[in-house]
């Protein structure tokens, strides 16, 4: 019976991740209804903010009577009002007679009322299946709920030696186009990429997310001192918000000359640069949930160095650059024991067509 219960949370996992990118700042779900026989009767998917969760989809997916059938779905069903009706109350309503869960929900508000809202209505509840793997699924939105932050990912794209651009700055390309097309994937998924003045002033980038039915993150510049201007690659395309954090000692001359389409996020300096964690508070505030870095290593390092980070992904190609004169993708730290370095736990590796991606968890209280 539990390895029928996880093969069908799986599914619903590979279901909740057809909404990446789009339900944001709501968690990825997917559900399926089934029989006592195990076969699917209906399944469905929360496909965009504002728009029915799972449950309800697959509900109302169903072309049969689901009465005295089973609901299996990756995250707690919510208990009350946001933007749509509570899924707890529908799927009482259609009688459903055991509903199957593989986490919590983290949300304070709903945290085990939903569970409990089902349990006091004769329905059987199971919890805890693929607990893990679903807790994975939904990490942006665990954070989100217990810390009031946004979950950063750092990514990185270097050769074998751990180089992300030669002495003169000349990066392009070290990965081939199959990575380039899997950043862009991830520039889908996540609400913001995040970049720097001086990767702007040196790459001239665009930060878009060039794929079939994709949009384009929201672009977060950060310009301590304003060296940037308007007429930059990244500043055109406006068919996404574009933020620039910048000190609060800049002067409003300078911001005056910017589109009035771009925002501006002041914070206070440290070490001549912008204090991280203050600016990664005032993002949440304006909505920021997920954010994936595309930065230098300076940069890199000081976003591991305040705690902040909490993934890295990395694409490795088969190059060596063998250059001490060369830009590392991490740099900036006085070490002289191997037992003061950051540590990663490692997920996950993939061959692609040439390049390696790693994904990786930062420990954090380093």
């Amino acid at each position: 019976m539990y390895s029928d219960y996880k093969k069908l949370m799986r599914k619903c996992i590979n279901l909740a991740k057809k909404g990446a990118g789009r339900v944001s700042p709501n968690p990825l779900t997917g559900c399926i209804i089934f029989d006592d026989n195990y076969r699917i009767i209906s399944q469905g998917y929360h496909k965009k903010y504002g728009e029915n969760h799972a449950e309800r989809n697959a509900i109302l997916n169903s072309k049969e009577d689901v009465k005295g059938k089973n609901l299996i779905v990756n995250l707690e069903p919510c208990a009350h009002w946001g933007k749509t009706p509570p899924c707890a109350d529908l799927i009482i309503e259609k009688g459903i007679k055991k509903v199957i869960i593989g986490m919590i929900d983290p949300n304070p508000i709903v945290s085990g009322r939903g569970i409990k809202k089902l349990q006091n209505a004769g329905i059987e509840v199971i919890t805890g299946v693929l607990e893990e793997e679903c807790k994975n699924l939904n990490k942006i939105f665990i954070k989100n709920q217990l810390e009031n932050k946004p979950y950063i990912t750092i990514k990185t794209a270097v050769t074998a030696d751990g180089k992300i651009a030669s002495r003169t700055k000349d990066s392009k390309w070290i990965t081939d186009e199959t990575s380039r097309k899997e950043v862009h994937k991830l520039r889908n998924i996540y609400d913001a990429v995040l970049t720097t003045s001086n990767t702007v002033l040196s790459d001239n980038p665009n930060m878009t997310s060039r794929i079939k039915g994709g949009r384009n993150p929201v672009r977060i510049i950060i310009d301590t001192h304003l060296k940037t201007s308007s007429d930059l690659n990244i500043y055109k395309n406006n068919t996404s918000r574009i933020i620039i954090v910048t000190s609060n000692k800049t002067e409003q001359e300078k911001i005056n000359k910017f589109p009035n389409h771009i925002e501006f996020i002041k914070v206070k300096e440290k070490n001549k640069t912008i204090d991280i964690k203050e600016a990664v508070k005032e993002l949440y505030k304006t909505g920021i949930r997920s954010i994936l870095i595309e930065a230098g290593g300076k940069f890199n390092n000081s976003v591991i160095k305040s705690n902040e980070a909490d993934s890295l992904i990395q694409f490795i190609a088969p190059k060596i650059l063998a250059d001490e004169n060369s830009i590392n993708s991490f740099y900036g730290n006085n070490i002289e024991k191997i037992s003061q370095c950051y540590n990663i736990t490692f997920e996950s590796t993939k061959l692609l067509k040439n390049d390696i991606i790693i994904i990786g968890y930062f420990k954090k209280n380093q």
